[in-house]
Order: structure tokens, then sequence, then C-alpha cells
């Protein structure tokens, strides 16, 4: 038996997808900012800290890319609050895909520091700079321009991320669209139109972290 597609009855709730679409934007983008933080510290804590403190990172590291992202929005969200802290749906949101981008990027920029020449540190110490000048300007920026190309894709896996958590009652694109199903009832119409978002967003995010890095590293040899 052949369905003729209907998309009418989607578009006339387009409002709401650009509605779930402006909140997946925003989750993605809050927890790459808090989640590339939270990797920097890690990375520079498990290359430079103390023992305690790189033993620490790792097990941090070990614990989350071992678990599932689900599980940890649930316990971002259910747990905490037995502990006092109550979060609302999209904060919790944000902390869990933090916190799960962190430990990635806290292993993609620790690979890129470990491959700095250990001569160009002892050049820079011979020089008399500091500790901090040395992590920052020295190791830190030739990392960084080496991982960038793995940073921008676990960046893109971070926003396709986002579309798992309407299971803790986030209001994001794919939410909305699996709301959208139960009303319409047109799931393939639906899912298409949801496909063809995702499509346009993420290859629009493609090119502009693209550019992004042409523009940061184009003056660096």
């Amino acid at each position: 038996m052949q369905t003729a597609l209907q998309f009418g009855p989607i578009f006339i709730h387009f409002d709401r997808l650009l509605l779930g679409l402006w909140q997946t934007l925003q989750l993605s983008v809050l927890s790459i900012v808090f989640g590339t933080l939270i990797g920097g510290l890690g990375a520079v804590g498990r290359s430079f800290g103390p023992r305690w403190v790189s033993w620490s990172v790792a097990a941090y590291v070990e614990l989350i890319r071992n678990t599932p992202l689900l599980i940890q929005l649930y316990f971002v969200f259910f747990s905490l609050p037995l502990f006092g802290l109550k979060l609302s749906s999209n904060v919790a949101a944000i902390v869990a895909l933090s916190i799960h981008l962190g430990a990635y990027v806290t292993e993609i920029l620790r690979a890129g520091i470990e491959a700095v020449p250990k001569g160009q540190i002892e050049a820079a110490k011979a020089l008399g700079l500091s500790r901090y000048r040395i992590i920052r300007h020295v190791v830190i920026v030739p990392a960084v321009r080496a991982v960038y190309p793995s940073l921008s894709a676990q960046f893109i896996l971070q926003l396709m991320g986002t579309s798992i958590v309407g299971a803790i009652a986030a209001e994001e694109l794919t939410a909305i669209a699996n709301n959208l199903v139960m009303q319409t009832f047109r799931s393939f119409e639906v899912y298409i139109l949801i496909a063809a978002i995702y499509f346009v967003v993420v290859q629009t995010a493609s090119l502009v972290l693209a550019a992004l890095g042409r523009l940061l590293f184009r003056w660096k040899v």
C-alpha cells in the first residue's frame, strides 16, 4: 500500500521546530564552551599537575568515556536532587553534556600536548620563560593547532548528541519532533524534515569551524 507524503500538517507547526532548533543550538554552544574549559583544565592538570591531580583527571576521563551519555544525563537530573541539588531539565542537560565533552576534550588536548617536541619546551626553559608562559605559548597553542580537526569533529558529535536530552524532558529539536509525531501521526514526514534540518545545521557548523580554524592558525607555521 502506497501512502502519499503530506508535509502540510508538519509545516503548520514549523515555528515549534524552529524553537526546538534554537534550544538545540543553545545547548550545543553552552556545553561546548563549558566542556572545552573542563577539557583544557583537565589536559593541563593531567600533563603538568602533581600526581594526585593527574590520577584524578585520569579517573574522571575513564569514568565518563566508559559510561553512556544517557546514564550521565539521568544521574545529573534524577540523582542530584537526592543530595539537595535540583536542576531544571535544560540546565541538567548542559551540565551532563559539558562533563561528557570535557572528558573527550581532555584526551584530545593531552594527545596534542604530548606531540609537542620536548626540545621545544627545554629551549623555552633555557630562555627563562615562566612556567605559565611555557604552558600557554609553547605547549597549548601548538597542541590546539595540531588537534583542531579532532576537536572540530568532537564538537559536531556534541551537537548531534543533544538529540537524546529529550529523555529528561529538555525541549530540543528531536523532542519536539517526537511530540509532533504523536500529534500528527506523520512520523515519516517529521523525521525526513528533522533529518534535513540536522544536515543543514551540521554542514553549516562544519564550515564555520573550518573557517575559524583557518582564521586562528593562518599565521602559524
